[in-house]
């Protein structure tokens, strides 16, 4: 049996808020281009150096049970973020860490309720204005790439270049460079929306990702029941040492025989779950077997899944599946697609429904599209590690800023949606003096203290010193990782707010207090 520990009102929350605030001192350094690098431990005692705010919150667990569980929760709020937005740790970090700050000083002469209330109201009046004053990419992605590796021009530029290269359909990802050098490699291929379907498939612990190289690829549209319609495939995939890649659905039994030989070593293989439904997963189904030279098996057709033969079998470079999502990477375009793209064209030229052209542009960008590579070197694997979290981040920034836009960077669309709101409660005041702190914490980490003026979209470049209008000036933040950041803070902030009571496993250590 483990004995507990409790803890109750004011003593309580205040153990919660000393982790949080913890957290958030070490996090809240690396903020902006002037933000410091954290020297951390890793579980192995080797050094890493980085301005990854996820990095710096992942490492930290911290002694004393109470406060580590403080520091758990805001850990939520950015993983959440990132996962919706790529990036926005930081902030998410600091603006939950500010929320309750601000919270804690009116919480014992007010209803906790009603702060509660007025704090989720005030951020949805804050994602309005932010909505309402944001403006489309167009040819600010360079300084979106560039301020998410912190400020690195080179790195910045090169990702901006990946990005213009694949366009709006394209896809971009990170790799490791077996040179020292960092490049961009454009290949073929094609994105769909279902990802892991067990974390025992994982090649990539780092990344949480399965990565087959040159795997051979089955696509079957119908059920997969039993480990002997798929024998003959598996004795040639181990035969010729293959990697094997099968979109289709497969029992829960076959999965398990599956992912037990890939443990044993038996097999490299990897299963995704078909894209889509209906009609529309019919045809993403079709344009990946003609992408890899598949081809599909399906019952409802007459094909016989007890005898699948390894002719069905088609090929490709790469698969890299993540939680969310697989990308598959082919070496060239068949002909036969090429044909496609051609007629799709021609038939967009023509007047059409609506509906149609949804439909044609979809499949033209499925079967068009291109994957980015940016491979990543350096000198030393402490380098590398830190050059990694920054492109990551750069890239995930990117594509949140093209799928809806820009604000101000350098907190201040959060600065000018304080001056513009009007609160009409403590818990709207609460949550309008809580939006200033990245805004501060960035002039902090530079060592600037300037008055600050209260036109809109004006700020100061940390850099230079200046006051400049932002978006002009390239210093630019995407909408979607604001909106996310501002999101969870408040969700996990206003959720500790109404804490009275903290129950924690005791720990041996801790027995003979």
């Amino acid at each position: 049996m483990i004995v507990k520990n409790l803890s109750f009102g004011d003593t309580a929350r205040d153990q919660v808020f000393n982790g949080i605030e913890k957290l958030a001192n070490a996090v809240s350094s690396t903020l902006g281009a002037s933000g410091k690098c954290v020297i951390l431990e890793d579980q192995h005692g080797n050094p890493v150096i980085t301005k990854d705010g996820v990095t710096v919150a992942d490492s930290i667990v911290l002694y004393d049970p109470v406060e580590n569980i403080g520091a758990t929760l805001i850990k939520e709020a950015a993983r959440k973020t990132v996962k919706e937005a790529g990036d926005g740790t930081t902030t998410a970090t600091i603006l939950a860490h500010a929320i309750l700050n601000e919270a804690y000083k009116h919480l014992n002469k007010s209803n906790d309720r009603l702060i509660k209330e007025g704090i989720l109201s005030a951020v949805d009046k804050v994602i309005e204005y932010l909505e309402n004053t944001s403006v489309p990419v167009e040819n600010k992605i360079k300084e979106i790439a560039t301020i998410s590796t912190n400020n690195d021009p080179e790195l910045g530029s090169l990702i901006a270049s990946a990005f213009t290269e694949v366009g709006k359909t394209g896809v971009v990802i990170m790799e490791s460079s077996s040179l020292g050098e960092t490049e961009v490699e454009i290949v073929e291929g094609i994105e769909y929306d279902k990802g892991l379907l067990n974390p025992n498939f994982v090649t990539d612990k780092e990344q949480n990702s399965c990565e087959l190289d040159n795997p051979l690829v089955m696509i079957v549209d119908s059920k997969i029941e039993s480990v002997r319609q798929v024998q003959t495939v598996l004795e040639h995939v181990i035969k010729t040492n293959k990697s094997l890649f099968i979109i289709g659905h497969v029992e829960p039994p076959v999965l398990s025989a599956l992912v037990m030989n890939k443990m044993k070593g038996n097999i490299k293989v990897n299963v995704v779950d078909p894209p889509a439904f209906g009609l529309r997963r019919q045809e993403i189904l079709e344009d990946l077997a003609l992408l890899t030279n598949s081809q599909i098996i399906d019952e409802n057709l007459g094909d016989d899944l007890n005898t699948i033969q390894v002719d069905y079998l088609g090929a490709c470079l790469k698969t890299t599946t993540t939680n969310d999502q697989t990308i598959i990477q082919v070496e060239e375009i068949p002909e036969q697609v090429e044909g496609i793209i051609s007629t799709i064209k021609e038939k967009l030229t023509k007047k059409l429904k609506p509906h149609e052209v949804i439909g044609y542009e979809q499949r033209l960008a499925r079967l068009s599209a291109k994957v980015a590579i940016v491979k990543v070197g350096a000198n030393s694997d402490i380098e590398l590690k830190e050059k990694q979290d920054r492109v990551e981040d750069a890239i995930c920034a990117t594509k949140a800023a093209i799928k809806e836009g820009i604000v101000s960077g350098g907190g201040v669309a959060l600065l000018n949606a304080s001056n513009n709101i009007k609160h009409l409660n403590l818990g709207e005041e609460i949550l309008l003096k809580a939006i200033l702190y990245p805004f501060n914490t960035i002039l902090e980490n530079a060592g600037i203290e300037k008055e600050i003026s209260n036109k809109d979209g004006f700020g100061i470049n940390v850099v230079t010193g200046k006051m400049v209008h932002m978006i002009q000036e390239g210093i630019i933040d995407p909408l979607l990782v604001t909106k996310s950041a501002l999101k969870n803070a408040a969700s996990v902030a206003t959720t500790i707010l109404s804490t009275n009571c903290v129950i924690n496993n005791i720990r041996a250590n801790e027995s003979s207090r």
